[in-house]
């Protein structure tokens, strides 16, 4: 049955990201599929109003000023008649909201309720329990999906994490993995130059003003030898939770203390993509242990632009996350041929078979001891090909499947029945003791909004 869906969240092109990629390749795989979709966002610089994107993807950025870190204030009565008229004029049948920072997604979902469309949200990260921005967003997620039809989750370790933070029914909760356009991501075609032999500049050249003896030591043995290139890339944000602090802590002592495998010496590269807070801190080390001539640091890349100006000039691919539900990263990089060295947490380990990943513990001494069995094995020829890599990746996640896995949703939330008004206003009135009334009578009075809103549409036409 021929759906129009609606998609909604604060994130969507030009900004990019893994949520912005996941709506676009979702919104059109399931046009190809013969549905109509649409996409709702809030305005981004000089696009406001409708446009229109590839295969005729209508997009409508509203007239909502972005609040915090892109997402809008959440208040509910500020989008509810734009989304109103959108859902009505477009004969939207379902509402699909994306991201749990999304106030524009969570609002959404409350519109829908109102109007009584079939709703699904995508939940695209782990939260914790403590901190305050982790309470106030379960507190959203709480209210926010006691009246959606069904939850998507991303991995089975992030469907725990939703089903514990909301109080959502597991039973109406689906897992549905993220997937990647392994064509676009695909291997290099001609051997990495990286991977060739290369004769060590001599170490007088450069002006090394933070080195201990021991440095000083290794460097003057591996002069003028010969030794190979390990190239290990980096990419992600720049923030506390995707272990930067831990990056930091690495970076010196893999550059400075040389490695041998065999009679082969290893010189042992990086290459960092990305921006954020922890940057400068980077920087920092890189300055205070001299390592320009060893860590390039490429600043924010497009996404268009990772494969070729990332994962194509790596061996190793390094992720030192904190938290994570589904690293689209890590499988970007697997399907462009390079060996993985992750923490293991979150829903890392549910992605990728031990053969493409070395799973890690978020420590230094774990993850040190994780790269160099990653550089032994790229450099004795052990891992897994880059074709094999690709393929994997290729049947394993590819958007096709996610499309027609997300389509069984839709179908299965259409057949069930709407609940009556009664039912909604008791679900939110039982959220909790003081906020779960305040949202009951929030939701009544959003519900005869709306009917004025009706009667005033008609009146007018």
């Amino acid at each position: 049955m021929q759906q129009c869906i609606c998609m909604v969240s604060d994130f969507f092109y030009p900004s990019m990201g893994g949520v912005e990629s996941h709506i676009w390749q979702l919104s059109q795989c399931l046009m190809s599929r013969g549905h109509k979709v649409i996409v709702v966002t809030h305005f981004y610089d000089d696009r406001i109003g409708i446009r229109y994107m590839t295969n005729f993807l209508k997009v409508y950025y509203l007239p909502i000023l972005p609040f915090y870190n892109k997402s809008i204030l959440p208040t509910i009565v500020g989008s509810l008649p734009y989304l109103r008229h959108i859902f009505i004029t477009e004969k939207v049948t379902i509402v699909h909201g994306h991201s749990a920072f999304s106030s524009l997604a969570h609002e959404a979902l409350f519109i829908a309720s109102l109007l009584d469309i079939p709703s699904v949200f995508t939940d695209h990260s782990l939260f914790g329990f403590s901190d305050a921005s982790a309470i106030v967003t379960n507190e959203f997620l709480k209210y926010s999906l006691v009246n959606t039809s069904h939850t998507i989750c991303v991995s089975h370790t992030g469907k725990e994490n939703t089903v514990l933070r909301s109080g959502v029914k597991a039973e109406k909760v689906s897992v549905i993995p993220n997937a990647i356009d392994s064509v676009r991501f695909s291997p290099q075609t001609q051997i990495d130059t990286s991977q060739t032999e290369i004769e060590l500049c001599d170490s007088s050249e450069t002006n090394y003003h933070h080195r201990d003896e021991d440095t000083d030591y290794h460097l003057n043995f591996m002069k003028k030898r010969r030794v190979r290139s390990v190239t290990i890339v980096v990419g992600s944000r720049l923030v506390y939770r995707k272990g930067i602090d831990l990056l930091a802590i690495i970076l010196p002592i893999i550059c400075t203390k040389p490695c041998k495998i065999g009679n082969t010496w290893i010189q042992i590269d990086f290459i960092i993509a990305g921006d954020g807070p922890k940057r400068i801190l980077l920087e920092e080390v890189i300055e205070k242990h001299n390592l320009q001539q060893r860590v390039e640091m490429l600043g924010e890349l497009q996404h268009s632009d990772i494969r070729d100006k990332l994962l194509i000039k790596g061996d190793i691919f390094l992720n030192t996350s904190l938290t994570e539900a589904f690293c689209m990263a890590i499988v970007e990089a697997v399907s462009c041929g390079l060996t993985v060295v992750s923490t293991n947490v979150g829903g890392i380990s549910e992605v990728l078979p031990a053969k493409f990943i070395f799973l890690v513990e978020p420590n230094v001494d774990a993850i040190l001891d994780g790269i160099y069995k990653a550089v032994e094995g790229v450099v004795t020829g052990t891992r897994a090909s880059a074709e094999e890599c690709n393929q994997f990746v290729r049947q394993a996640y590819n958007w096709t499947q996610v499309a027609a896995r997300t389509e069984k949703v839709y179908s299965a939330i259409t057949q069930t029945k709407i609940p009556p008004l009664q039912k909604k206003v008791r679900n939110l009135w039982e959220c909790g003791r003081i906020a779960g009334p305040i949202m009951g009578v929030l939701y009544l009075a959003c519900h005869y909004w709306c009917i004025f809103l009706a009667l005033w549409s008609h009146y007018v036409t």
